[in-house]
Formats: C-alpha cells, sequence, structure tokens
C-alpha cells in the first residue's frame, strides 16, 4: 500500500493494518521529512487520545492530515506505532 499526496509517496507498506476502513502504515515506512507536529489532539472512545501531523510537499499544507496514537488504549494495541491518513491523501495498492 502507498500513501500519495501532491504526487509525492509519503508511506509504504505491504504490511499495513485497516482500523475502521483506513489504513494504518508502520511508521518506520512513512517517510517523516513530509510530516510536521500538529499541536491538534483528538479522543476516540475506543482508540484512545490521536496526535496529529501536517503533511508538507512542495512547501504546500494539508493540515492535520495524518494521525497516530502514541498510547492507544488495549482494544486498539495493534495500531501502536502505526500512522494513518486522510484529507485527500491516497491510499493505493
Amino acid at each position: 500500500m502507498k500513501a500519495i499526496w501532491n504526487d509525492r509517496i509519503i508511506a509504504e507498506s505491504d504490511e499495513t493494518i485497516n482500523v475502521e476502513g483506513n489504513e494504518y502504515f508502520p511508521r518506520e515506512s512513512v517517510n517523516t521529512e513530509f510530516l510536521k507536529n500538529s499541536k491538534n489532539h483528538t479522543v476516540c472512545h475506543w482508540k484512545g487520545s490521536a496526535t496529529y501531523y501536517d503533511v508538507i510537499v512542495n512547501g504546500e499544507v494539508n493540515k492535520d492530515a495524518a494521525w497516530y496514537y502514541p498510547s492507544p488504549s488495549s482494544l486498539a494495541d495493534k495500531t501502536k506505532n502505526y500512522v494513518a491518513f486522510w484529507r485527500g491523501v491516497k491510499i493505493e495498492k
């Protein structure tokens, strides 16, 4: 699977996991040069607190387009050390 935004591959892995229709990429498969820490956080009732990244490619910012669970609940433990994308980031096989 590949996560693509602005014609650049942000992440690529054959080891993604699907949770609620979102592909989560192993952290080591994510090209962190395209990520910048965001101040945004949300809470999922069963996964826990999510932390966001802005995705930046060629100077364009896709605000809060990536997220992860630094300390997921025991129900979502498999998402630990995985990153997911949305807001126009294409996920392709």
